[in-house]
């Protein structure tokens, strides 16, 4: 079996969640003083990604973080260019753990229009699916975000979506669409309604062998995405935690049934750079344990 069609049987017939790993360069700044890692500590941009390539290291190769609980890990571009252990960080989670890699393809958001904000232009993607298809990735992922039930703008980005996702798809790699909805919006649930009712419609229009997942804001109703997780074209229905609590993140995710974790910014809340091995280790399995049993509803 070839390693495309072995990791497309992880996530069909396994039981595990995604971590997202993918802060880009406007979020890294961020991630790094969570983990005690203050803006003083690099003065160039070049030292500010060795710094994060050294957590994401850390996490990756720590014994807690492996393919029985985590079946698959989204990586930003310059992780992908880069090494873990001597082995190029997708071959490296992928063959030394079992676990399915993939890429977060976009390049940040539009100012806000008719409530969204849609993806800006990805210039180079078909020379970067090409990079990662080399290099064993899976699928790739891709955001956009919603903040107003605006049925103009939620058309819109959906259908930026999925003319994206064609492309990925015929790059052979399996796309990860993700349309958040503002998790403080004050029109989430009818976003929600207008969003399911698009990506339907998109999913319809898709031919039989073009394959996606959908990453979605934890819904205000139980189950609401179960007929975009019984469609053919759709590999796995996944969440991000969305600035929600740990708690509150796990409670709705056991909510909705076939839809697993895509947590970020929630699995690396306790992890701290001048953490013994041993803390470091203890906590990271502390987090994962309780996204795992809500990913397995």
């Amino acid at each position: 079996m070839r390693t495309f069609e072995k990791q497309l049987n992880r996530f069909k017939t396994e039981i595990g969640f995604i971590a997202a790993l993918d802060q880009s360069g406007g979020s890294t700044p961020t991630a790094l003083k969570t983990y005690g890692v203050n803006e003083d500590a690099y003065s160039t941009d070049e030292e500010m990604f060795d710094l994060v390539h050294a957590m994401r290291s850390r996490i990756i190769t720590s014994p807690s973080f492996n393919g029985d609980k985590v079946i698959g890990s989204i990586l930003f571009e310059n992780t992908l260019d880069r090494e873990i252990e001597g082995k190029a960080s997708s071959l490296y989670l992928w063959e030394e753990k079992n676990i399915v890699p993939f890429l977060k393809v976009d390049k940040g958001l539009e100012e806000q229009v008719n409530g969204v904000q849609l993806m800006k232009a990805i210039p180079g993607l078909e020379a970067l699916l090409k990079k990662a298809k080399a290099k064993d990735v899976f699928g790739t992922k891709m955001r956009s975000v919603i903040k107003l039930a605006d049925p103009v703008g939620i058309q819109k980005l959906v259908e930026q979506q999925f003319e994206v996702a064609k492309q990925i798809c015929a790059a052979g790699l399996v796309p990860i669409i993700e349309p958040e909805i503002d998790i403080n919006s004050p029109e989430k649930a009818a976003a929600e309604a207008l969003l399911k009712t698009e990506i339907l419609k998109q999913l319809e229009l898709l031919n039989s062998d073009e394959l996606v997942m959908l990453k979605i804001s934890l819904p205000e109703s139980a189950n609401f995405y179960q007929e975009c997780i019984a469609h053919p074209n759709v590999v796995k229905v996944v969440a991000l935690s969305g600035g929600y609590p740990i708690e509150e993140a796990n409670r709705r995710l056991t909510d909705n049934n076939g839809v697993i974790a895509s947590f970020s910014r929630v699995l690396t809340n306790n992890l701290f750079s001048g953490q013994a091995d041993d803390d470091f280790n203890a906590e990271l399995s502390a987090t994962i344990e309780p996204i795992y049993i809500a990913s397995k509803t």
